[in-house]
């Protein structure tokens, strides 16, 4: 029960990274409300949620939408009588439109960075007074390894990203008088089931081939990480951003060749 008598709201909970959470926190004894576009997968997560014996609602979150994620904060509060998590979780990226910098698609760089960006600003604007009313609170942000490293493509995708970093800071210094932490996870590669339907085989193990470690992330590996700054047991820390990425940025980019190499 590490996150009793707190009340969590996850946006884009009805799968991957935020389901993974959003069960987690259940687990450990929070009251959870799942909001994601997907509304149905969010009440399903919910149904299986209280199922097991957790305590969770869904409501209907179009991250893009300004409205739409102060209507979800104020209906946590409605259904539960506070907030004190706030997990922002919600991003989207386009292969396909968010390319390098001379062919992006700039009205993608518009959305990427409304999505991704302004939806993290939002919730926390909206979720910070009623964290005041509690005594405090926790608020998780999802940034990316993607905006700690250069690509060839995600351009928006990666600076949206490096922004929701510093934005953390931001919100760490300017509320932490009031008891209220905020503190990120960066995820390298993780086996969503998005992930495990979109990326070929090959592509997988080009990945692995520069980890650190001999597999890949998965969902719950960055859910427990969400529980811990969740809790009480991060209590002394904030602004922080939790690199979850199996080593993958850590080593010399030319050690996997090198080995490679020499093993000839």
């Amino acid at each position: 029960m590490r996150v009793a008598n707190k009340v969590a709201l996850i946006t884009g909970g009805a799968s991957g990274i935020g389901l993974s959470a959003a069960t987690l926190l259940a687990k450990e004894g929070a009251k959870v409300m799942i909001g994601d576009f997907n509304v149905e997968g969010a009440k399903q997560a919910a149904a299986q949620i209280t199922a097991a014996g957790g305590e969770a609602q869904a409501v209907f979150l179009d991250a893009g939408d300004e409205a739409s994620i102060k209507a979800a904060v104020e209906a946590t509060v409605e259904a539960f009588g506070k907030l004190t998590v706030l997990f922002n979780n919600v991003g989207l990226t386009n292969l396909q439109k968010d390319v390098d910098v001379v062919n992006m698609d700039l009205a993608e760089w518009d959305r990427l960075m409304n999505v991704n960006l302004k939806s993290v600003l939002l919730g926390a604007r909206f979720a910070i007074p009623y964290m005041q009313q509690a005594g405090g609170g926790s608020i998780i942000n999802t940034a990316s390894m993607a905006g700690f490293a250069g690509d060839n493509v995600r351009s928006a995708y990666g600076s949206s990203k490096a922004a929701v970093v510093n934005l953390t800071r931001y919100i760490a210094a300017q509320y932490g008088k009031d008891n209220i932490r905020c503190n990120g996870v960066a995820p390298g590669l993780i086996l969503t089931p998005a992930a495990k339907n979109n990326m070929p085989q090959e592509m997988l193990e080009i990945f692995g081939k520069y980890n650190a470690l001999p597999y890949h992330g998965e969902a719950d590996d960055i859910g427990y990480a969400v529980v811990y700054l969740a809790s009480d047991e991060s209590k002394f820390m904030t602004g922080q951003t939790l690199q979850i990425e199996g080593g993958h940025y850590m080593k010399n980019p030319t050690i996997a060749d090198i080995e490679e190499y020499m093993s000839k």
